[in-house]
């Protein structure tokens, strides 16, 4: 079927804040490389704060840049007991939410934990009651942002697509976050043709409110026993973004990729291939006088 979107409505960026220095450093870089879409890469600890993302996020909305928040990786939900774990858990959520709002992102992500020795579907019912109670808190404190819970690279551990849907069909504000580099990993290189990923949309789509986008993390990578290792430059692994870009085409739904490469060539291979496969012409770079100004610096401050 003919592509009835434009590029607008396909965002695409890194999964790291390119400079840490100032927010205008940051949407200079982001403009410079040809990006739309950034994640604020809060998995090892927070290191924005409230001023940074406000600024940060009143610069991405005049540059056309959507922005994204992924929590610390110790905040995931579905904890087997109750005290200080999950306490911890949800202080980190409610901070990355109310970052989030602050800088206009437009999702909150987080892993759904682990199983624990429990069954697939008590873990899956403890994420969900969990999720609810975090729910109430953020209301209260006016931070009640989407949230997207990820697919996981562990092959016998909570986070595989179908948790992922029960989890968002159960809860109504939680939205699947599709990561294909993980899907790839569990199904031992499986995703190699374009039917494969639309089957994922189709659940994913399935789930999400009708006016949200896909939110996708997207990379080359390496995985033993159906298990992730790591993160590989685009081309060393046999992951390929061409069959991402031709199933998008037959959903009428945004989309906004993130791409988790190790080195800024990869990131802008898979960006290349990405918009050709979509069928719509590449995001042109920045010639603001910010982003002709940062060109120097962000040679520099590649990341």
């Amino acid at each position: 079927m003919e592509y009835a979107r434009d590029v607008a409505q396909l965002h695409y960026g890194p999964a790291r804040v390119p400079a840490r220095e100032s927010p205008e450093e940051a949407i200079a870089l982001l403009q410079e490389r040809g990006y739309t879409a950034c994640e604020i890469d809060f998995e090892g600890k927070f290191w924005m704060d409230y001023p940074w993302a406000e600024k940060f996020g009143e610069l991405a909305r005049d540059a056309g840049i959507v922005l994204s928040v992924h929590a610390p990786i110790a905040g995931f939900m579905g904890h087997a007991e109750r005290g200080k774990k999950l306490n911890m858990a949800v202080g980190m959520l409610d901070h990355s939410a109310g970052i989030a709002k602050t800088a206009g992102a437009e999702v909150v992500v987080f892993h759904p934990g682990f199983l624990l020795g429990r069954e697939r579907d008590a873990a899956i019912d403890s994420v969900v009651e969990q999720l609810g109670e975090l729910r109430e808190r953020l209301e209260k404190k006016d931070r009640a942002v989407p949230f997207g819970v990820e697919i996981m690279g562990r092959v016998r551990e909570l986070g595989t697509a179908e948790d992922v849907f029960a989890i968002s069909a159960r809860t109504g504000w939680v939205r699947p976050v599709i990561d294909f580099a993980h899907l790839h990993a569990v199904t031992d290189g499986g995703f190699t043709d374009t039917s494969k990923f639309e089957e994922i949309l189709e659940g994913a789509d399935a789930v999400i409110h009708p006016d949200a986008p896909f939110h996708i993390h997207f990379s080359d990578i390496a995985y033993a026993n159906r298990n992730e290792t790591k993160h590989l430059p685009y081309g060393e692994g046999t992951l390929r973004i061409e069959p991402l870009g031709l199933a998008l085409r037959n959903f009428d739904r945004p989309a906004t990729v993130i791409t988790e490469s190790p080195d800024e060539a990869s990131n802008q291979a898979i960006r290349e291939e990405l918009y050709a496969a979509v069928g719509t012409r590449s995001a042109s770079r920045a010639s603001s006088p910010s982003a002709s100004g940062s060109r120097s610096r962000a040679r520099r401050n590649s990341a």
